[in-house]
């Protein structure tokens, strides 16, 4: 007698490839639409499914999960990041919730990167330049970046993405230094070139670049308030591809336009893609709509990864990449 497939709902469209795997493995609900589920579209796939698929703009809180009922046993998020699902309730209702850890490491010290250039080297109004069809040629003066070579570049959370960008800042010639919750163990530190700083307000008064590259946690809201903004050097740029709660974007956006900071790379936003409109008119910012993550390959790993979790699961295995609250 054939064991019955397990429901599986997804609340977005993913890959082809992704899909058609899901669909011959499970029985699966796809979403039709690239629409992220209402709250109560969400509560109804969690009441009507083994395993749901979510990705970060589905918000699940406690009061949804209490809802979910005894069906639900796996939430398989699609990334990393998992701060949008209330991890020890659904933990609490017996609920299992995994992530695809890893696979995005490249491509967001990637794209850390070619911020951090991009605002160095003022390629947002050179382009803007040539798209305006304003460009009258060459000039000696015109449009001065500055070098990264030799640059100071503070790391705000050294896990594997802190990490990767640490190992691609030396390539370029920049000093890397960094604040972690934990120091990293001397061979690391040593294989990295990095310098530990306790203080992470003594740090972030020394950087040319700061890159934040830590989750958003309780702890870390706001780490990158008004205060300690202001501890940055006038000709200091700031770059996030973590996550835009960790720093105050209105204080942010206030210094900024006051030149009070020289210019930031921001890939993520304290309020999704409400963004405050005065930090939409300024030249000396790049704003990408989180990107730092959006390859091909990056897309179609986190699949596998999600698969593998749920099929582990079916197995009658513990999720390969499941998440607990102590490790949030």
């Amino acid at each position: 007698m054939s064991k019955k497939r397990l429901s599986v709902v997804v609340t977005r469209r993913l890959p082809d490839p992704v899909e058609t795997r899901l669909s011959e493995l499970f029985d699966v609900t796809l979403r039709e639409d690239d629409t992220p589920m209402t709250k109560s579209e969400l509560v109804a796939a969690m009441k009507s499914s083994d395993v749901l698929v979510p990705t970060l703009t589905d918000e699940i809180d406690a009061g949804m999960i209490a809802q979910a009922g005894d069906r639900l046993k796996l939430i398989a998020n699609y990334g990393a990041g998992v701060d949008h699902i209330d991890v020890a309730t659904a933990r609490q209702h017996g609920v299992l919730v995994s992530n695809t850890p890893g696979v995005l490491t490249d491509d967001t010290a990637d794209m850390t990167m070619a911020l951090i250039l991009a605002v160095t080297r003022r390629m947002p109004e050179g382009m803007a330049i040539m798209q305006k069809n304003e460009w009258t040629g060459w000039s000696p003066t015109a449009l001065l970046g500055g070098r990264v070579s030799g640059r100071r570049l503070g790391i705000l959370g050294m896990g594997r993405i802190g990490q990767a960008v640490a190992r691609r800042a030396a390539v370029f010639g920049m000093q890397v230094h960094y604040h972690n919750r934990r120091r990293l163990h001397p061979e690391i530190e040593q294989g990295l070139e990095a310098t530990y700083w306790e203080s992470l307000d003594q740090m972030v008064a020394r950087m040319d670049v700061m890159s934040i590259n830590c989750p958003h946690t309780p702890s870390t809201f706001h780490l990158m308030n008004a205060r300690r903004l202001k501890l940055m050097k006038p000709e200091a740029v700031v770059v996030n591809t973590s996550r835009g709660e960790v720093i105050d974007e209105n204080a942010l956006t206030r210094m900024l336009r006051a030149g009070e900071i020289k210019g930031a790379g921001l890939d993520v936003y304290e309020h999704g893609t409400d963004i405050n409109p005065r930090l939409r008119e300024l030249d000396n910012v790049v704003l990408l709509p989180h990107m730092g993550s959006a390859t091909e390959e990056g897309r179609l790993e986190m699949g596998e990864k999600v698969i593998i979790n749920i099929k582990t699961f079916d197995d009658g295995h513990r999720p390969p990449d499941q998440v607990v609250p102590s490790m949030l």
